[in-house]
C-alpha cells in the first residue's frame, strides 16, 4: 500500500516539475520570440524619428509650426513612438501652453511610461503648478522605480517641494529631511544640491524654525556663496531672531548678488520663475 502511494506521489511529482519545465521553456521561446519581433520595430521606429526628428524638426525653430508639422509626420507613421509624443510636448510646455502640452506628455507615458513617467511629474511641478498632481505622479513613479532622479534632483526633492507649494510644511519639511537623511547615509554630505538645501532650509522658515533653518540655508551656501535667494531667506530668519544688524547686512549683499545673477540656476529657470526665487528690481 506504501509503496503505491509513494508511486503515485512520485508521478504526480514528475508531471508538475514537468508542466514547470515546459512553461519554463514557453516562457523562453516567447521571450525569444518577442526580442525577434521587437527588433525589426525598433529598427523602424528609429529610422521614422531620424528622418523626422533628426533630419526633419530638429532642422526648424523649436516653437515653429514647421517643428510641429515634421513631429506629426512622424506620428503618422507610427503613433506609439513616445519620443516623437515627448518632442510634440516639449516646446508647448515651454511656451506656457500646459493643457495642450501635457495632453501629449500623457501619450508618451502611455507608450513608454518607465522613460516618461518622471519627465509628466516634473512638468506639473515645475511648468503647471498642478502640485497635487505632481505628487501622485511621483509617488506612483517611487513605488514602480525607486526613488530615481529626473532634470538632476530625486523624486522626494520635486514631492517636497509640491508639498512646500500647497503650504504643507510640516509634510514638505519631512520629504527633505528625508531626502537629506539618504544623501548623508548613501553620498555624504559632499553630495548636496544648493537647490535641494535651499527648499530644505524654506520649510523650516515657513515652520519659523529659524536657527534650523540657518543651519541648512549655511550648507547651501558653502556649495553656492553668492546664493542670492539663501541669503536673502537667511537674512529674514537673523531678523527673526533678533539679529537686525547682521540680517541689513546680509540682505544687501543678497541683493548685490542678485542683480548680478546669482540665483537660481536650474535649465529651465528661463522658462519658469522657481518658487521662492527673489525678484530684484535693477
Amino acid at each position: 500500500m506504501k509503496k503505491r502511494i509513494y508511486i503515485i506521489l512520485f508521478c504526480i511529482s514528475a508531471a508538475i516539475l514537468g508542466c514547470k519545465e515546459i512553461k519554463t521553456e514557453s516562457k523562453e521561446k516567447q521571450k525569444l520570440l518577442s526580442e525577434t519581433e521587437l527588433k525589426p520595430q525598433k529598427e523602424q521606429q528609429d529610422s521614422i524619428i531620424e528622418k523626422y526628428l533628426k533630419n526633419g524638426a530638429w532642422k526648424y525653430w523649436v516653437y515653429s509650426q514647421e517643428w510641429q508639422s515634421e513631429v506629426d509626420k512622424g506620428l503618422a507613421q507610427d503613433s506609439t513612438i513616445a519620443y516623437l509624443w515627448q518632442q510634440k510636448a516639449m516646446p508647448l510646455i515651454k511656451q506656457g501652453k500646459y493643457e495642450i502640452g501635457l495632453e501629449y506628455i500623457n501619450k508618451a507615458v502611455k507608450y513608454d511610461r518607465e522613460e516618461w513617467q518622471d519627465y509628466r511629474a516634473f512638468t506639473k511641478c515645475i511648468f503647471a503648478k498642478t502640485y497635487r498632481e505632481a505628487i501622485i505622479d511621483f509617488q506612483d513613479c517611487k513605488k514602480r522605480y525607486g526613488n530615481a532622479f529626473v532634470m538632476d534632483h530625486s523624486y522626494d526633492f520635486y514631492i517636497g517641494l509640491s508639498y512646500l507649494q500647497l503650504n504643507e510644511f510640516e509634510q514638505a519639511e519631512k520629504v527633505f529631511k528625508m531626502d537629506f537623511d539618504r544623501v548623508i547615509a548613501n553620498k555624504g554630505k559632499d553630495w548636496f544640491h544648493h537647490l535641494d538645501l535651499f527648499y530644505f532650509g524654506i520649510s523650516k522658515y515657513e515652520l519659523k524654525k529659524y536657527q534650523e533653518a540657518i543651519e541648512i540655508f549655511d550648507l547651501a551656501l558653502e556649495i553656492y556663496p553668492e546664493f542670492s535667494d539663501v541669503q536673502a531667506y537667511k537674512a529674514k530668519c537673523l531678523s527673526k531672531l533678533g539679529r537686525k544688524e547682521e540680517a541689513i547686512e546680509l540682505d544687501r549683499l543678497a541683493e548685490l548678488n542678485g542683480k548680478a545673477g546669482n540665483s537660481i540656476n536650474e535649465d529651465n529657470v528661463i522658462y519658469e520663475w522657481y518658487p521662492y526665487q527673489m525678484r530684484w528690481k535693477k
